[in-house]
């Protein structure tokens, strides 16, 4: 029996804040394994500015080298827009021994009570709330708490900064970087 914590986004472009986020929840709950979980279309956003498989190559190349953390395509491989449930409910149905933990953001833990059926969502997964600049943890609902150092970047930011012809060393892995200039992303 494994616990897992399931982290999902756009991550479009992953970045350091997300990698941070993951490390800070895979040692301080320590977890056996972190699940980057890339969407196909998320329902709270616009569409990705990349395609899904696009973001589904740079989530693997930023989280490449560590040896806990891994991509599930399950998301992607749906191909249809990604609701959490949806997603928990088939990887309870593929990994009934493990325990599931879900990682969000501060922005995210405030949008709980308009997410998708949360109370059958509750029931399933440990919710796993990291504070992010601007933010508040606090909420009716359980969720556990990780601190982290605040790092203020965004893959907004990090796709503007593109569009700008700005560097962005230092806001995401080489590898990433690497992926968005081969490929003229984001310009």
């Amino acid at each position: 029996m494994k616990r897992i914590g399931l982290f999902g986004g756009t991550f479009d472009p992953p970045h350091y804040g997300h990698l941070l986020m993951a490390e800070q929840v895979y040692q301080q709950l320590e977890l056996d394994e972190i699940w980057f979980i890339p969407s196909y279309q998320p329902p709270h956003k616009a569409n990705a500015k990349t395609t899904a498989a696009d973001r589904l190559e740079l989530t693997k190349r930023a989280i490449a080298g560590h040896p806990a953390f891994f991509v599930n395509p399950i998301e992607v491989e749906r191909a249809s827009t990604s609701y959490t449930l949806t997603t928990v409910r088939l990887l309870k149905e593929q990994y009934p021994e493990d325990t599931f933990y879900f990682i969000i953001g501060g922005d995210m833990v405030e949008y709980l009570p308009k997410w998708n059926e949360i109370d059958i969502l509750l029931e399933l997964v440990t919710f796993v709330g990291v504070n992010r600049p601007g933010h508040s943890l606090e909420t009716n609902y359980p969720v556990k708490e990780v601190h982290m150092p605040l790092i203020d970047i965004s893959s907004t930011m990090i796709r503007q900064r593109v569009q700008q012809r700005q560097s962005i060393r230092y806001l995401t892995p080489p590898e990433v970087i690497a992926f968005i200039n081969k490929n003229g992303l984001y310009s």
